[in-house]
C-alpha cells in the first residue's frame, strides 16, 4: 500500500474513534506536518467522507455524526496478523470449537482483499507448517521479512537474507527456502544455505532483510519442513551430548522429551527399547524428566548424567523416608 494512502486511512481510523482531534495531535500520530494533515483531511472529504473542521482553541477535525467506516479496510500488516491468527488458532486447537467460523472468516477476508495482497497472503498460508509444540505466546513475525520469504518458498525462488546469529555475528546468505515453521512461539525458515552448502534453520526474528532473487530451484520431497526444524533444534551443538535407551514407545517419551529437544528412534522388534539422543546446555533437569517417564532406562552417556541421576534418586529416597513429624 503506498505510504500516503496508508496515512490517509490511519487518519480516518483515528477520527472514527470519536471526538475532535487537534491538527497537532494528528500530525504527531501520523508522523507528518500540520499542512499534510489538512491535505489528507481534504482527500477524505473528496471521497465523500464527512470530515468536519472545528474552529477555535480546541479545534481540529472530527467525523460527522452517523458515519461508519466500510466493513473491512485492512493494510498489509493487519490482514497478515488476522489470517496468521486464524491459521495458528485452528492448528493449535484453540479454535476447534469454532473451526467453521474460523474458516468462513478467512474466506471472507480473502474475498475483499486486493488481488496483489491476496496473492501474497496465500503464499504465506501455503508456506506455513506447525509443530506439535506446547502452546506459547508467539512472537509476531515482521511482514517485511515473512512476506518475501513466503513468496520464495511458494514459488521455489532463491532469497537473500541478512542474519544475526545468537552470538551476535552478522552475515549475508543466499537460501533455497523449503518452508516456514511455527514452533514453541517462534518462527523459523528451513532452507539450503548456499553459503555453506548445508541444510540450515534460521529464526525469522534474527533476519533483518530478505529479498527474493531471480531463478528457481527444486525443493526436496522429504523430510517435511516441520520435521527439519525439529531435527535441527534437537541436534543443535549444545555442550552435552546425551544418549539413552528407554523401554517405552516414542509417543510416551515425547511427553517429557518433546520433538525439537530429543530425537527418538523407535524399537526394532523383538527389542522394545527406544534409542534417544539429545544435545543440551545443562544436565541438571534431566534426572527429574527421566524419573517422570516411569519407564526403565539406560544412560549410555555422558557419565556426569549417571552421577546426577544417582544423586537425584538418593535425595528422593531421603525425602520419602522422613517421618511426618521430622
Amino acid at each position: 500500500m503506498p505510504r500516503p494512502l496508508a496515512r490517509v486511512l490511519t487518519l480516518l481510523e483515528l477520527l472514527q474513534s470519536g471526538g475532535t482531534r487537534t491538527v497537532s495531535e494528528l500530525a504527531g500520530r501520523l508522523g507528518v506536518d500540520e499542512r499534510t494533515v489538512r491535505r489528507y483531511a481534504q482527500q477524505l472529504v473528496d471521497l465523500d467522507v464527512p470530515v468536519e473542521s472545528v474552529r477555535g482553541r480546541y479545534g481540529g477535525y472530527r467525523l460527522g455524526p452517523g458515519y461508519r467506516m466500510p466493513p473491512l479496510m485492512l493494510n498489509d500488516d493487519e490482514a497478515l496478523a488476522v489470517l496468521l491468527g486464524l491459521a495458528a488458532g485452528r492448528r493449535s486447537g484453540l479454535a476447534a470449537a469454532t473451526d467453521t467460523a474460523s474458516e468462513t472468516a478467512t474466506a471472507k477476508i480473502r474475498r475483499v482483499l486486493p488481488e496483489r495482497l491476496r496473492r501474497r497472503l496465500d503464499a504465506v498460508l501455503a508456506s506455513l507448517a506447525f509443530t506439535e509444540s506446547p502452546a506459547r505466546t508467539p512472537t509476531a513475525p515482521d511482514p517485511a521479512i515473512l512476506l518475501p520469504i513466503a513468496d520464495a518458498v511458494h514459488h521455489h525462488r532463491p532469497v537473500s537474507i541478512r542474519y544475526t546469529a545468537a552470538d551476535g555475528r552478522r552475515s549475508e546468505r543466499t537460501l533455497h527456502p523449503y518452508g516456514i515453521v511455527a514452533h514453541a512461539g517462534r518462527w523459523y525458515v528451513t532452507a539450503a544455505d548456499l553459503s555453506s552448502n548445508e541444510d540450515r534453520t534460521f529464526r525469522l526474528d534474527r533476519i533483518t532483510d530478505a529479498r527474493t532473487l531471480p531463478g528457481s530451484f527444486e525443493p526436496p520431497l522429504a523430510p517435511a519442513p516441520a520435521e527439519r526444524v525439529l531435527t535441527a533444534l534437537a541436534t543443535a551443538p549444545h555442550p552435552h551430548k546425551v544418549t539413552l535407551r528407554i523401554q517405552a514407545p516414542p509417543a510416551h517419551i515425547h511427553t517429557r522429551l518433546p520433538p525439537g529437544l530429543a530425537t527418538v528412534t523407535p524399537p526394532s522388534p523383538p527389542d522394545d527399547w527406544s534409542h534417544v539422543a539429545l544435545r543440551v546446555a545443562h544436565l541438571d533437569w534431566l534426572p527429574a524428566a527421566l524419573a517422570s517417564l516411569d519407564s526403565p532406562f539406560v544412560i549410555d552417556g555422558p557419565p556426569e548424567l549417571r552421577v546426577l541421576t544417582e544423586e537425584f534418586a538418593a535425595r528422593l529416597t531421603r525425602f520419602a523416608r522422613r517421618s511426618p513429624g521430622s
